[in-house]
């Protein structure tokens, strides 16, 4: 049975709290603004998404219009949620949240408290029958819904209450499989809507209407927000602070709502990094320790957590037993190599960092080490696995996708790196940038009282290391496509995908076409396919003027020449590889022909560092100038989508249009409405409006 509790019988339960972050004390006395309520809507395509967080309860209520309606509930804490799935109907349906989200306080049978939220709901649907009802952490009901499938241990039937909070209803709700406090779901019908043990009928006037009740007991986060999160320098955005605020939390900063309410090691560096300017100096602190407090005992970066029941399965399946005991992913490479220029940018180049180094180094981390011993492990684990191309600089010895994988970079879906095995963003840019990072703290000095002998022996390699890697990895990826083959190529694809070629022609001159591949395959051949990477390069490199003119000039042009539309900046353009691949890197792929926002702002941010240069030639600074203006005109474009994790487009009546990824059927997949990354133009704005002539 599952009770509903007054709020204040809650409050009272829960008197003692939840640990905060073990890394550090409350910022100052604004801390109180921490925990302010906070209550927000986002629709996009065909959901609804209703966040709400105050005090203990954080919650994220999904509503899916369609023919394949849906309800769904994903909670940070745990990274738990609860769905339930309705069958096909005849007609698309379409939901309204007649009443946002609030606390509902609960007490499971054995009298645990729950976090809860309840809302009222209606859809111009007559009928609504129950497909299935998924209560787990997050990972299994992204399968389910990518796979229609879900373990059996986890599955729960429904089960009618005549009296249910006032009138009859189904509930669905279990223990996690550990025996912990474990999940709820209920609906309600209202206004002569009728629930049974079937599904939904919608009462005399057609529409149903229906009370949701939605929880999880999974140990609640430590909210970060108000003045503890971000400066007075932040711009004043009130969807990109409300995502980041939602998002943020003191043991760790969430990747993005619904799909992962979670730790991603990538997610948190590149979004500290980008943030940096406006965050407070401790919830900077805290995102880096929540990295060092993950890292591999050779000191790998992680990339993601099993964490909750999702642990509990994967401990069961690996004979462990149901224990939650989180489980660290390492598969991914990229990140392992971030982490050098994030601390580096913070700890050596930010004054509000430099200040507070010695005593973030000197922390405890636990086990009897310090935040300066695992930093020093990770700089140790980047020099030694960078070493052989240092000896040898060959394709061979570059740092490639772990074996068996597709997959080892932020393009993680299966086609995101054209089936390459050698990224450009990690050997052209990441890992230079890692030793040059290193070799800085190396000559600061910092580092000396940390880590083993061995760990501070291979940090003094870094610098020459570094010299072989900036001069020779990047050339490795050069590319060149003759100009009447580029043209043929741009116009070909340009009919294929049905976008005018003449501005793209136009961009091209007379001119081979020059850009860097997205990766090299296990023979070393590049795949000539063009994409947004370079701002990378841009943001953490030094690029030589000739190498600088190049990539931006590969990134501005207009598509299919270039990544350039109207309504962002692709992260991807096959247009000069094989038809196989084209096909692969459509605008419903996931790393396709779509925008990501955060690489917009990647490149918005290394387009400021780069002009901030005084060694460029007034040719290459006008050229960063116009890249700048362009670029910032179609992030502007985009409009309220500016936060999702991701967009497509479509082209119509003779311009591009934003088309939310996942809203349609063809989408291999669906965007978080609140993206970790997504949410860093806070820390950015655009350049100053050129001056009139008189």
């Amino acid at each position: 049975m599952i009770r509903f509790t007054s709020a204040l019988a809650l409050v009272v339960a829960l008197a003692g709290g939840v640990a905060g972050s073990a890394q550090r004390p409350p910022i100052d006395s604004r801390a109180e603004h921490d925990t302010a309520p906070l209550a927000f809507r986002i629709d996009e395509g065909r959901n609804i998404n209703a966040f709400v967080r105050d005090g203990q309860t954080a919650a994220h209520l999904l509503l899916r219009s369609g023919d394949v309606p849906r309800i769904l509930s994903a909670f940070p804490a745990g990274n738990s949620a609860v769905g339930l799935w309705f069958d096909k109907i005849g007609r698309p349906a379409t939901w309204t949240l007649d009443t946002p989200p609030t606390p509902s306080p609960m007490t499971d049978a054995k009298g645990r408290p729950l976090h809860a939220v309840q809302a009222i709901a209606s859809i111009d649907a007559p009928v609504l029958r129950f497909r299935q009802a998924v209560l787990s952490s997050i990972r299994v009901l992204r399968d389910y819904e990518a796979l229609g499938k879900a373990p059996a241990e986890i599955l729960v039937k429904g089960r009618y209450d005549p009296d249910l909070r006032g009138g009859p209803g189904m509930v669905w709700a279990r223990d996690r499989l550990d025996g912990a406090p474990g999940y709820v779901l209920s609906v309600r019908g209202l206004d002569g809507t009728v629930v049974d043990k079937d599904g939904i009928r919608a009462g005399k006037g057609g529409r149903i209407r229906i009370a949701i009740v939605a929880g999880s007991g999974d140990t609640p986060l430590t909210p970060l927000g108000g003045d503890a999160l971000l400066t007075a320098d932040a711009r004043a955005d009130r969807r990109a602070r409300n995502a980041l605020s939602y998002l943020s939390y003191k043991e760790k900063f969430l990747a993005g709502s619904w799909r992962f309410d979670t730790y991603f090691g990538r997610d948190t560096l590149m979004s500290l990094r980008l943030l940096m300017p406006v965050l407070q100096p401790a919830a900077v602190e805290d995102g880096i320790g929540a990295v060092l407090a993950r890292l591999a005992g050779n000191g790998e970066v992680a990339h993601e957590e099993d964490i909750g029941e999702f642990a509990v399965l994967r401990n069961a399946k690996e004979g462990r037993g149901r224990i939650a005991t989180p489980i660290y992913d390492y598969a991914m490479v990229d990140d392992d190599f971030m982490l050098a220029p994030v601390a580096r940018a913070w700890l050596l180049d930010a004054p509000r960092g430099r200040a507070r180094a010695a005593a973030f180094l000197a922390a405890p981390a636990g086990k009897g080490l310090r935040q300066g011993d695992l930093i020093a492990r990770n700089f140790a684990w980047v020099v030694d696995r960078t070493a052989a191309f240092a000896s040898q600089p060959e394709y061979k010895a570059l740092v490639a996708i772990k074996a068996g994988r597709l997959t080892g970079q932020w393009r993680d879906s299966e086609e995101g790196l054209g089936r390459g095995r050698y990224a450009y963003d990690v050997n052209a840019v990441w890992v230079p940038a890692a030793l040059a990072a290193i070799e800085r703290f190396a000559a600061s000095g910092l580092l000396d009282r940390y880590g083993t002998p061995e760990d501070r022996a291979a940090m003094a390699k870094a610098a020459t290391q570094a010299q072989v890697w900036q001069r020779t990895a990047p050339r490795l990826f050069a590319m060149t496509v003759p100009n009447a083959e580029a043209a043929a190529d741009i116009a070909a694809y340009a009919r294929k995908v049905g976008v005018p070629s003449a501005p793209a022609l136009a961009s091209l001159g007379t001119a081979p076409l020059a850009f860097n591949a997205l990766s090299l395959d296990d023979a070393g051949k590049p795949v000539p396919v063009v994409h947004s990477d370079d701002g990378f390069a841009l943001l953490f490199g030094t690029p030589s003027v000739a190498d600088l003119d190049r990539s931006v000039d590969a990134m501005m042009r207009p598509f299919p020449a270039g990544l350039m539309t109207d309504i962002g900046l692709l992260v991807a353009n096959p247009a000069f590889a094989p038809a196989d691949v084209q096909g692969r890197f459509g605008a419903t792929a996931y790393h396709g022909t779509v925008v990501w926002s955060w690489q917009q702002a990647i490149l918005a941010a290394g387009l400021d560092r780069q002009l901030a240069r005084r060694d460029l030639p007034s040719a290459t600074r006008a050229r960063l100038v116009s890249a700048r203006a362009r670029l910032w005109r179609a992030i502007d474009a985009a409009g309220e989508v500016r936060t999702s994790e991701l967009w497509s487009w479509a082209y119509a009546n003779g311009r591009y249009t934003v088309a939310p990824f996942g809203a349609s059927s063809a989408d291999v997949d669906e965007s978080n409405a609140a993206q970790l990354w997504s949410t860093v133009f806070l820390a950015l704005r655009p350049p100053p409006a050129p001056r009139s002539q008189k």
